[in-house]
């Protein structure tokens, strides 16, 4: 049975219409809708620049895809560190240090795009360099960080604060 298994796989030729996609899903939500949907357009953004290179539109949509980043970031990463400062978060300047280093990531992207141009390489590294750095940013961070709130808010509660 292993042997007729490798023969049909090697026999077989897959065709993929668009690219693997980042999927949004439960296992994703930090219960702060804010900061939720700000993460699926993020991820929607990442989306949007695979899709646009499997129909050829690989070039703009990169340039799109990095200035939306530039500007997007700066305004969710706003927004999560100041419920880290309303919340006194212990973890609050590494989780900023993090942020700051994405935007350098981010801006090294920009700049390496500008050098030598849209190329497919250069969308694949950005797609999978934003994709993967997101998707590990909110299963850790932003889910301690989360989790920190969330308990902030019940001993809140618990004291009828």
């Amino acid at each position: 049975m292993n042997n007729l298994l490798q023969i049909l796989l090697a026999q077989t030729t897959f065709v993929w219409e668009y690219p693997m996609v980042y999927q949004w899903d439960t296992s994703l939500e930090t219960g702060y809708d804010k900061i939720d949907n700000q993460h699926k357009q993020l991820i929607a953004t990442v989306n949007n620049l695979m899709e646009a290179s499997a129909r050829g539109r690989g070039d703009v949509a990169v340039l799109e895809t990095l200035d939306f980043l530039t500007a997007y970031t700066i305004k969710h990463f706003a927004d999560e560190e100041q419920l880290q400062i309303d919340y006194d978060y212990p973890d609050y300047l590494n989780h900023k240090r993090i942020h700051d280093e994405f935007r350098v990531t981010v801006e090294d992207l920009s700049k390496r795009v500008t050098k030598e141009g849209p190329t497919t390489e250069i969308i694949n590294i950005v797609s999978s360099t934003v994709g993967s750095w997101l998707l590990n940013h909110i299963k850790g961070d932003d889910f301690r960080m989360a989790t920190f709130v969330k308990a902030a808010d019940s001993i809140a509660m618990q004291e009828g604060k």
